[in-house]
């Protein structure tokens, strides 16, 4: 690892950059065996900086070989600088510096090697292609520069490269320039004329077929659109180039954001530790988040191009042209974006479904970091690793932080606060603390407390009790905040949280909402603040008790109790107007319910299901069935939703103490139960949603797919070996993959004996016919990996020896290890401890190759409390063994060390 003990860096520590770089000009000579980077520097010192008559010169550097150094053209002495792991320290600048706070030119060469960084961070290789990937802190493995976000310069970069090899030479900006030499080679000049920080420098060279379409905006302004992809993947670009057009359509629609450049370009990468990075205009993605086609994608993957294409086109505005200042604020861009794009896919789809998908993950995923070892707040207060912190907080929650602000502002000044934080801060690194105040500039609402959201940890929880008056016609919501003491900060204070809500009466009706103090009744919604550890809300001219819809939309993320009895959460998904409720309402009936079955399994008693379940699934199933038959509109991907019982890893993140076998198999018989129960409306619906032929990416066909392939989910539970046949039949006869590939995963999980030699011919066909598509031999290797049939984990030992995996690619990484590692609760937590031992030693692997990955792999052992004693005492036995390893990373260091706290 870098140090001994790896440093920790703290928000309260920040001090602006000593100098500045006003211009910075980069010359590539890419090689087969090295390659050496040229860079030129227009310096000064900051005048800003407390210390800025005295400091020595100190840049970030790493894993590259110094060749020369020279200021204003006078090559320096060995005894002027100094050069260790991770810096390069210039003792004496020009006097005039010093003493005038003139600008100085420094130049630099380096030698690097793309070949061996398996890292996959600053510059490498990917295939025969060179790319890079500077966020956080991966420049710093390019040349010797300020590798900090606050730190912004107009860069231009000439790359050359052997012609034959590398006909394509990228970079930010337009190009400017371009030309050959005598030696094979060429060359190409990029100038970004927007003054950015080196995370978001780019580089790409490498021989790649271009899609190219082209959007006008706004302002008339004709942009060119390009997509570089390798040659068998042209066919696979559509969707993205779509989804592009959309999304710069809908900013400026929506925020007022034109594009600012020539040219806008995506390259396409097999080796990419994230989805998508947004360098100005050169983005450069994962294959995965970038190339879509009907035969080799499914709906999911559509969806999830569509809204990584968007997301980081939206940095644009949200990051680029407004960075962060430090990485302290690294939500300040990321859930500012997430947040965008998440609004934009809900305008391309089902607004409800899409917040219900959102919110499931943020509540199975985002609350269990929250009540794990590595909980931060939306702004940490302190990292060790930065690589470690790019978290579903900062990303989710950090959305959903600015959600709330929209709910307490309103769209109308929401907007206008928007417009007022780009117009303050275009051109700057600002910080979150900028946007709030441009908010409450904006709409003159005081948003302190509301601050508390950035420095807190945790996820808050609302207690809600109430009272009817039926003499005076008053209806009283008690509510209480409390919040869990999470690492570093035992004691919280309350939050200003935004609950949206409303009443119903007997039948179902919205009740008007005339809170104590007011003059008349007013909307049939709206937003209470909650702003207090204890608070109450009086509402008068309530004839009768209602029915509270509390959290509407899920308005704030915080854990919601209110002890609606099993009967109003039936009324509720009946009658509630808010598609989010209802379909949580649907949950909690069903959350009630597991959890009293798993005490029942848990002190042997026979499991029997409350009939109410049954009752609440079949109203679901024969309203879809009416509509059908009457051609009536309805959002049937919510109507799938509606019919999905919560997850194990659900029910495990709500749970004191996970009983991984007792879940498993309490769910297990709940849906067994409704499969066998309404597999008569289940068979109807399933073939009123057959298969048309036509394939459509659209909101409508998706739906249509996903109703479908639920139906098929509970019949292939009904050990009726007809509908073995029909999902065999799906198999090889449906012409997408989200057909083929939910056919694959239900065979795959069937436990009907006749069902082994129809999954082993699927799997061999399936790979046979795909083996040469990566992103397909992914499912397969997940599908496989998530199995919850016996002898799971030999089988993912036998896949790491397949020719296809490739323990040095991430997609590969996450697609088997982390597929059977961190959604196979089942076999990974099977109380020998071999999945925690198998887990272990892949980290141990990985922290050589790739630490980024290796890090983020150990989130199932970070969690070891939440488990039995047995499992417990397995887990830390190995998180152990990996901090006892002499050569650990830091990425893998604190999170190890932070775990066993």
């Amino acid at each position: 690892m870098k140090n001994p003990l790896p440093r920790t860096i703290f928000l309260k520590d920040y001090q602006a950059p000593a100098f500045l770089i006003d211009t910075t000009d980069l010359r590539f000579e890419l090689g087969e065996e090295s390659t050496r980077v040229l860079s030129r520097l227009l310096m000064r010192r900051n005048p800003l900086h407390l210390e800025h008559s005295a400091a020595p010169l100190v840049l970030n550097g790493q894993n590259m070989q110094l060749e020369s150094l020279a200021i204003d053209g006078r090559m320096l002495a060995a005894d002027e600088y100094r050069v260790d792991e991770e810096f390069l320290t210039i003792f004496m600048l020009p006097r005039a510096v010093d003493e005038n706070g003139a600008g100085f030119i420094l130049e630099c060469v380096t030698v690097i090697k793309p070949q061996e960084n398996t890292s996959l961070e600053g510059l490498y290789k990917s295939k025969k292609m060179f790319c890079t990937q500077c966020e956080a802190e991966g420049f710093r493995k390019i040349t010797y520069y300020l590798d900090r976000p606050d730190v912004m310069s107009r860069f231009s970069t000439c790359v050359v490269a052997e012609e034959a090899r590398y006909p394509i030479l990228l970079s930010n900006g337009n190009a400017v320039a371009q030309g050959r030499e005598e030696d094979g080679r060429h060359w190409v000049r990029w100038e970004d004329p927007f003054r950015k920080p080196c995370y978001l420098f780019a580089l790409v060279a490498g021989d790649l077929a271009c899609v190219e379409d082209s959007f006008t905006t706004c302002s008339g302004r004709t942009i060119t659109l390009r997509i570089f992809v390798e040659d068998k993947d042209v066919d696979k670009c559509d969707h993205a180039m779509l989804s592009l057009k959309n999304a710069m359509a809908w900013d400026e629609k929506v925020y007022g954001r034109e594009y600012d450049l020539d040219i806008f370009m995506i390259v396409a990468v097999d080796d990419f530790n994230m989805g998508a990075m947004e360098n100005k205009g050169l983005n450069i993605f994962n294959t995965s988040c970038v190339l879509a086609n009907p035969a080799t994608t499914t709906d999911t993957g559509f969806q999830r191009v569509e809204a990584v294409v968007a997301h980081e086109y939206f940095h644009n505005w949200s990051g680029n042209r407004v960075t962060c200042r430090d990485w302290f604020q690294l939500s300040l861009k990321e859930g500012f974006t997430v947040f965008r794009d998440a609004e934009f896919s809900s305008d391309m789809g089902s607004r409800t479904v899409k917040r219900i998908d959102d919110v499931s993950f943020l509540r199975t995923a985002q609350f269990a970091e929250d009540a794990g070892p590595m909980a931060h707040s939306v702004r940490p207060e302190s990292y060790m690793e930065i690589s470690n912190f790019y978290t579903l907080t900062i990303y989710e929650k950090g959305a959903e932080v600015v959600r709330m602000i929209r709910e307490l502002l309103g769209e109308d000044a929401f907007r206008r606060g928007s417009d007022l934080y780009f117009d303050r801060h275009d051109g700057q690194a600002a910080t979150t603390e900028d946007f709030v105040r441009a908010m409450e500039a904006a709409s003159g609402v005081d948003l302190t407390l509301f601050r508390r959201w950035y420095s807190q940890a945790g996820t808050p929880q609302l207690r809600v009790r109430e009272q009817f008056d039926a003499s005076a016609q008053t209806y009283t919501l008690l509510v209480e905040q409390s919040c869990p003491p999470t690492p570093e900060q035992p004691e919280k204070l309350p939050f200003h949280i935004p609950l949206r809500m409303g009443l119903l009466d007997r039948g179902g009706q919205a009740v008007a909402l005339c809170l104590q103090g007011e003059s008349s009744p007013g909307a049939l919604e709206r937003v209470l603040s909650v702003t207090q550890a204890s608070q109450s809300f009086v509402f008068t001219g309530v004839h009768e008790r209602p029915v509270p819809s509390l959290l509407r939309g899920f308005s704030a993320p915080v854990k919601l109790h209110f002890d609606h009895s099993r009967d109003e959460l039936m009324f509720l998904m009946t009658h509630d107007s808010d598609g989010f409720n209802r379909w949580n309402a649907g949950q909690q009936l069903a959350v009630g319910v597991l959890q009293e079955l798993l005490g029942d399994y848990q002190a042997g008693r026979t499991l029997v299901l409350d009939q109410r379940v049954v009752t609440a699934w079949d109203h679901v199933l024969q309203s879809c069935i009416d509509k059908c038959r009457r051609h009536q509109p309805q959002d049937k991907e919510m109507v799938s939703q509606l019919l999905t019982l919560p997850s194990e890893a659900y029910l495990s993140e709500l749970a004191s103490e996970i009983d991984v076998a007792g879940i498993h198999a309490v769910r297990e018989f709940v849906a067994d139960t409704l499969a066998r129960t309404l597999a008569g409306k289940f068979a109807v619906l399933h073939g009123l949603h057959a298969a048309d032929g036509v394939f459509r990416a659209d909101a409508a066909g998706i739906a249509r797919r996903a109703l479908r392939n639920t139906c098929l989910a509970y019949l292939m539970r009904t050990e009726n070996a007809h509908w073995l046949e029909v999902c065999r039949r799906q198999f090889e006869d449906a012409h997408n993959m989200t057909d083929v590939g939910s056919a694959l995963r239900l065979l795959v999980n069937c436990e009907l004996p006749e069902a082994a030699p129809v999954r082993r011919k699927a799997l061999q066909d399936f790979y046979t016919r795909w083996q040469h598509e990566a992103l397909v031999v992914d499912q397969w290797f997940s599908v496989q990996a998530t199995s919850s049939l016996p002898g799971t984990l030999d089988q993912v030992l036998s896949l790491m020896q397949h020719p296809a995996f490739d323990i040095r690619n991430p997609n590969k990484v996450r697609a088997l290890i982390g597929a059977f590692c961190g959604q196979n609760a089942l076999h990974f937590h099977e109380i020998s401890g071999v999945g925690y031992e198998f887990l272990a030693e892949r980290i141990l692997q990985l922290n050589v190759l790739n630490p980024q990955i290796a890090s983020r792999l150990l989130t199932p052992l970070t969690r070891w409390r939440k488990y039995d004693d047995t499992r417990q005492r397995l887990m830390r036995v190995q998180l152990q063994r990996i901090a006892t390893e002499p050569a650990l990373s830091s990425d893998v260091y604190e999170v190890v060390v932070k775990s066993l706290k």
